[in-house]
């Protein structure tokens, strides 16, 4: 498991593939196997990991991914404070204020993988086949703008 999932750990390389690097916090596990180090990025980390139970990696990095989906679409991270401790209260609560023009789609995703309890997140096949992966899926031929390989539209 990566267990330090956040934006400046994803790449995009010329084939438009994401690549996920820095694998200093990673660990590999037997199935059924919980981890116990707490690590990461605190605004990125889930809230069993917080409480300092022993927890699944998978479901960790689901969350982390949860926290970066919502950043995409909001553009903002749902769980932030300066204060370390009330920080991680909001993760431990998993409360987050969604834009109100955030399609219902992605609320209902976003609500399945910031779950806080980690036996009832979404996992993986929940998530491919769920209504907004499926309608993202089929909006794949528009990829944006590859910066040093298309030409950038200036509006002057």
């Amino acid at each position: 498991m990566h267990r330090d999932l956040k934006p400046e750990n994803l790449l995009i390389d010329f084939d438009r593939s994401l690549k996920i690097v820095d694998f200093g916090l990673s660990n590999t596990y037997k199935k059924n196997e919980l981890l116990a180090t707490a690590c990461g990025s605190p605004c990125y980390a889930s809230p069993e990991m917080i409480r300092g139970n022993k927890y699944n990696g998978l479901t960790t990095d689901i969350w982390s991914a949860g926290v970066i989906l919502f950043a995409m679409v909001c553009g903002y991270l749902p769980f932030e404070d300066p204060e370390t401790s009330v920080l991680y209260d909001k993760i431990k609560a998993g409360k987050y204020k969604l834009p109100k023009d955030v399609s219902s789609e992605v609320k209902d995703l976003l609500a399945g993988i910031l779950d806080v309890n980690p036996d009832t997140r979404l996992r993986v096949d929940h998530i491919k086949n769920h209504d907004w992966w499926q309608l993202c899926k089929s909006s794949r031929n528009s990829v944006g703008i590859m910066v040093g390989y298309d030409r950038i539209p200036i509006d002057i």
